[in-house]
């Protein structure tokens, strides 16, 4: 229970002045503090309204739909039919993290996701870090997506009215456009649902999501008819080398599955349905990334694939030999990439809410609309921010930069599994990681490993982000975060 005004029974006192520099950046926010927060906002509250059914469904969405719509052209040339391998190998990087993101929703069950996780284990100088992070993972990860999003809609426009959308207006400036019109679009038309509130949100994106299912079965179907076993002859002709550069993009297919944890604070029952809605959630998205991965690997040989982001639909336009196959395809994905930009945003906008109810961001970002419950100037500035990145950077170079992101942020999760456990044995865990400290060991290594895999480019431009994030946080959150300050630290722990 949260007082913000009378003294209560366990008061968490301001920082003293006289801590040093180093015990401040490691001050860390107790896990009753966070729980009993849970939904307080400037203003307002956020509603209890999502059950696991929904919850899975953000996670779906969040997830399905990015890799196989959008980075497969990218990943075949990598790794040749041995991608399928690829999306293995990333699948079970996001599943050793999934497991310690199960256990710490199940015990933390706030919007904050691993930004909170990481608050309440390993300190706010690592907490700002992993909450940079995710800023980076979910809003640049609506970007990529949402360029990925107009490909697919001039195929559906080229197949019904024979039209498409010119290049200057569909692409960004370094792909010879001037401005990628459609998606700016999409997240535009994303924020308008957010907007309403998480329930209205949430039906909708249920109603995509099984609409994206349905796509990639059909594609399925008609793929398996062209399949040709000779296309798995030279299974990895780049060797594992050319299977790990593939794996360490291809796991930005498997952002969002962590989405339900930032659905925390909108949960009917967080500590039971959370862990169960991201298993589910990692499970379906992995089965469905492997079976459509060796079916269009089987149908087309490797070298056809060019980069394509519509490389599906062409897929399925050649085996059948009629565009309609292709145009129904192309629906399918114009409406499940959309899906994955409202969820991957919702997420963002929830974790700039818990960081902005600590201080660490400006108070404007945790304001509650009262009639809809949403966040709204939150929401508004998130989907600008995207929308511009959608509209004027090229797809490739988001891509990889969301995913060392990422995997970062996981990283830390699988950490502060381990040190949560040491440091409070008692806490009550709906879900625990099993094998005791090896699983989120192995998570953390695998997402060592994969981000090592990523090229020097983008270790250098996360570089940059890391430097910028450090800059804004010893110059505005150091000093204002609430655990600094102690406004409104007063927390009551019911026994």
């Amino acid at each position: 229970m949260l007082d913000q005004g009378a003294p209560a029974q366990n008061q968490i006192p301001a920082a003293p002045a006289s801590q040093g520099v180093a015990a401040r950046l490691m001050r860390r926010k107790p896990v009753e503090l966070l729980v009993a927060e849970g939904g307080q906002g400037e203003g307002g509250q956020l509603r209890r309204s999502l059950g696991l059914w929904q919850l899975t469904m953000i996670s779906i969405g969040a997830t399905l739909g990015t890799g196989i719509f959008v980075v497969l052209g990218d990943a075949v040339p990598k790794a040749g039919p041995a991608v399928t391998l690829a999306f293995v190998l990333a699948g079970l990087t996001a599943l050793f993290s999934a497991l310690s993101y199960a256990e710490l929703a199940g015990s933390i069950p706030v919007a904050g996701s691993s930004y909170s996780y990481a608050y309440a284990t390993m300190g706010e100088l690592v907490a700002w870090v992993c909450g940079w992070c995710l800023v980076l993972e979910y809003g640049v990860s609506v970007a990529a997506v949402a360029v990925g999003w107009g490909e697919y809609l001039n195929e559906l426009l080229d197949g019904t009215i024979g039209v498409t959308i010119p290049a200057s207006l569909s692409s960004a400036p370094g792909e010879g456009g001037i401005v990628n019109l459609p998606a700016l679009i999409v997240v535009l038309l994303a924020m308008a649902f957010l907007l309403g509130g998480a329930r209205e949100s949430a039906r909708a994106n249920t109603i995509m999501v099984c609409v994206k299912i349905a796509a990639l079965v059909l594609f399925c179907a008609i793929g398996f008819m062209g399949f040709k076993s000779g296309n798995y002859a030279d299974f990895m002709p780049l060797g594992m080398t050319g299977v790990s550069a593939a794996g360490a993009s291809l796991f930005f297919s498997y952002i969002g599955f962590d989405a339900a944890s930032t659905a925390g604070e909108e949960a009917r029952d967080p500590k039971r349905d959370l862990p169960r809605a991201i298993m589910l959630s990692l499970i379906i998205v992995t089965a469905l990334y492997v079976l459509v991965a060796g079916v269009a690997v089987g149908a087309w040989n490797w070298k056809k694939f060019d980069g394509s982001e519509a490389a599906l639909a062409a897929i399925m336009t050649d085996v059948s030999g009629q565009t309609f196959w292709g145009t129904l395809l192309a629906l399918g994905a114009v409406i499940s990439i959309a899906s994955v930009v409202l969820t991957v945003l919702y997420g963002q906008t929830r974790i700039l809410f818990a960081m902005s109810r600590d201080g660490l961001v400006p108070k404007a970002l945790g304001k509650i609309h009262p009639k809809t419950g949403a966040p709204r100037l939150n929401t508004v500035i998130v989907s600008l921010f995207c929308g511009v990145l959608a509209a004027f950077i090229p797809l490739g170079k988001l891509v990889d930069a969301t995913s060392i992101g990422t995997l970062f942020a996981f990283g830390l999760v699988n950490i502060a599994v381990i040190v949560l456990r040491y440091k409070r044995p008692e806490l009550e865990r709906t879900f625990k990681v099993p094998f005791g400290p090896v699983l989120p060991v192995l998570g953390f290594l695998f997402c060592a490993y994969n981000m090592f895999s990523l090229d020097t480019v983008t270790w250098v431009v996360f570089g940059f982000w890391m430097a910028a994030g450090l800059v804004f946080y010893f110059l505005y959150g150091y000093r204002r975060a609430r655990l600094a300050t102690g406004e409104g630290l007063a927390v009551t722990v019911e026994k």
